[in-house]
């Protein structure tokens, strides 16, 4: 009969392309059973939306069913069970499994289309799936999916139905008020938003998208209070004026605590009609320089277009699902920092990197040092003091630090990459 040795190393032989180790270390694999010549096991991921879970499958079944004495294989997939939402007793986000925000901090940048784009592709693909807009003020979700007066009705514990389109959830203030003007102020809206997100029947979903609004205001803040967001997807396009509202949206999470995934750049460009060749009307930095200025992950490039295709859809869902995966795992990815007069040190269980003062206060692309325009140095090295040093420093998530420095700097971020490229060897 085959032993349990042998199924756990054949299944060592399937490797997850986002942390680059076998499923069998990750501690995927899990309640393996034997019975004579079936073997029954289940495999545990990160997300129940997870794109690699066909695959995973397939391999298990091809691996452990080609293993002498085998007859029968079944391989149940299943994912990581999460802490709960929400703080309060009753919620209809009693059964949500994942929730994810898709948030700009300049409006006009394709946020709601994109966050459309995401929960379609999901729902497409059989995961349940639901997209509440929050945006009070200016929702999109009515014109996104072409409901603008849908009949909205309450179950019998007085919770409001979402309206049920293209396989998915939908809610939105506009359901409950029309097409017409919204005229709150501040303390409503926040009782609003929490009727949204707890008096709806979300029902047993995987994935909840929320459509924030542009900004950082009271209903950022608000969701973030009331509920636990997993991750959050900052849209913007490659023009420097957005790039550097990439900042404050980063900020802004890190505030409430909420895990930055990446970003996405729409409208980044376009294909002639004539030549087919990809055009970047505002050039082609755009991607690399928010990751060297924030150490994030460009998810998606999207094209300017007015019906995003299908391939494009894919690859941005795709990437927003891996990257909360990778987030469930790591974490605890965040270093211990220390400083003193001459260096700053961060330590990882199995990494340390020290770099010094100067090299790094030198190295600030914020956009007091770097011109955001032109990308031409604003700072001259020669005007940082060689006594300069750190008075406090932060972490940014699992991607960056920021320092305040003793000549009053205080607004630039240091990805880890950029801190490993400048340490000391």
């Amino acid at each position: 009969m085959v032993s349990e040795k042998e199924i756990l190393g054949v299944l060592s032989q399937i490797i997850d392309p986002d942390f680059q180790r076998d499923i069998v270390s990750l501690g995927f694999v899990q309640n393996l059973k034997i019975d004579e010549g079936t073997v029954s096991f289940e495999i545990e991921l990160t997300t129940p939306a997870c794109p690699l879970s066909p695959q995973f499958k397939k391999q298990a079944e091809g691996l452990v069913g080609a293993l002498p004495g085998v007859g029968n294989v079944n391989v149940t997939m299943t994912a990581r069970k999460r802490a709960p939402h929400f703080e309060q007793a009753e919620s209809g986000l009693g059964r949500v499994k994942n929730i994810i925000a898709v948030s700009s901090c300049k409006g006009g940048v394709g946020k709601s289309t994109v966050a459309a784009l995401i929960a379609r592709t999901l729902a497409g693909r059989g995961i349940k799936t639901g997209l509440l807009d929050a945006d009070i003020y200016g929702p999109s979700l009515p014109t996104l999916f072409n409901l603008h007066h849908p009949k909205v009705y309450s179950n019998q514990q007085q919770r409001i139905l979402p309206v049920e389109a293209d396989g998915l959830k939908l809610m939105s203030f506009a359901f409950l008020t029309g097409d017409g003007p919204t005229v709150l102020r501040g303390p409503l809206v926040s009782q609003y938003i929490q009727q949204l997100l707890h008096n709806v029947e979300w029902g047993g979903l995987d994935v909840l998208v929320l459509d924030l609004p542009p900004g950082t205001g009271d209903i950022q803040l608000t969701i973030s209070q009331s509920i636990r967001i997993d991750g959050a997807v900052i849209v913007t396009t490659p023009h420097q004026l957005s790039l550097t509202d990439v900042r404050k949206g980063i900020q802004m999470f890190e505030k409430v605590n909420v895990p930055v995934l990446g970003v996405v750049e729409n409208m980044a460009w376009f294909a002639c009609d004539e030549c087919s060749k990809k055009h970047y009307p505002f050039g082609t930095a755009g991607a690399k320089s928010l990751e060297e200025k924030f150490g994030l992950e460009t998810l998606a490039e999207l094209p300017i277009s007015p019906n995003l295709q299908l391939e494009y859809a894919e690859e941005t869902a795709d990437a927003v699902i891996r990257a909360l995966g990778r987030q469930t795992l790591e974490n605890q990815a965040v270093p211990e920092v220390s400083f003193d007069a001459t260096h700053i040190t961060l330590r990882w269980p199995d990494e340390t990197v020290r770099v010094e003062n100067t090299v790094l206060r030198k190295a600030c692309s914020c956009a007091l040092c770097i011109d955001e325009m032109t990308q031409k140095p604003i700072l001259d090295p020669a005007d940082v003091p060689d006594d300069i040093h750190a008075e406090k420093v932060g972490t940014i998530g699992n991607y960056a630090i920021t320092v305040d420095w003793s000549d009053g700097h205080n607004t630039g971020f240091f990805p880890y990459k950029t801190i490993r490229e400048l340490s000391i060897s």
